[in-house]
């Protein structure tokens, strides 16, 4: 069950100039860790609110530590301001320790810009979202999904081998992502959304936790209203890690985020 709107649940509060409090959800977390898409636009909110632009256009973040749910400071500090775009250093903190650590480019979205050229990007075959199986909980694993009873996130029939314990060895899943009372996504709401599926390598092996190290989340135009539709794709395995591409769609079928990730896996 929903017990609030996204941005009451990243929701921060300037306490003096440049520096931030705001309480992480334990609705919002895996295996009772907040996740990192979540803490990401958190710390977004709290950028675009040292520099006159409104909306962040790329977040990069390493993760240090994983903070527990409750309070937590963000620090900002702006390395520049322009007038198309600005950049800000911005870090939260929980009881004096850095979990999070990021850069954040902030400038403008035309509503009614359209794409130049998108030859790179990958397609997938239309598929009706009634026709997908919503992600709950727990996971195949055993591990508490809490932050699944706070969204709608469906996968595609023909990628859930891993629930079944036959994964395709594709590593990938696709599918659509509602947010709580099915609220329209906006640029924070869309950083969330590039991190919101389970991972990828899910299609290639069981594991349990994998935990984000880098997180870099480009936001490209601003989503029609209605859910997105999701692809995550597990790109190498390697050393005891992986990394992942998503890629976010907006109800009319435009890319409107994507991003990389750097995590960890425990295999065998």
């Amino acid at each position: 069950m929903s017990t609030g709107q996204f941005a009451d649940v990243t929701a921060v509060t300037e306490v003096s100039p440049g520096n931030f409090t705001g309480e992480i959800s334990p609705e919002w977390t895996i295996g009772g860790k907040p996740n990192g898409g979540y803490l990401l636009a958190m710390i977004g909110r709290a950028a675009v609110g040292v520099v006159p632009q409104e909306q962040v256009l790329a977040i990069s973040a390493h993760y240090l530590r994983s903070p527990e749910p409750g309070p937590a400071q963000i620090e900002t500090e702006v390395l520049r301001s322009g007038r198309s775009a600005s950049q800000v250093r911005a870090r939260l903190v929980q009881e004096g320790a850095a979990c999070v650590e990021t850069l954040v480019t902030i400038g403008s979205l035309e509503a009614e810009a359209k794409p130049y050229w998108e030859g790179g990007l990958p397609v997938i075959e239309p598929v009706d979202r009634a026709d997908g199986i919503r992600i709950e909980g727990p996971s195949p694993t055993g591990m508490p999904l809490a932050m699944m009873s706070q969204v709608d996130l469906r996968i595609d029939p023909s990628c859930l081998g891993f629930a079944l314990g036959k994964p395709s060895g594709r590593g990938e899943l696709h599918g659509w992502l509602a947010l709580p009372d099915n609220a329209d996504f906006d640029p924070l709401s869309l950083i969330f959304a590039v991190d919101a599926f389970p991972p990828a390598t899910l299609d290639v092996e069981i594991t349990g936790w994998v935990p984000t190290l880098e997180l870099t989340v480009y936001v490209r135009a601003l989503p029609a209203p209605g859910p997105v539709r999701v692809l995550q794709k597990a790109q190498l395995v390697d050393a005891g890690r992986v990394d992942e591409v998503c890629y976010v769609w907006d109800s009319t079928g435009r890319l409107v985020a994507h991003g990389t990730q750097l995590a960890g896996i425990r295999l065998g």
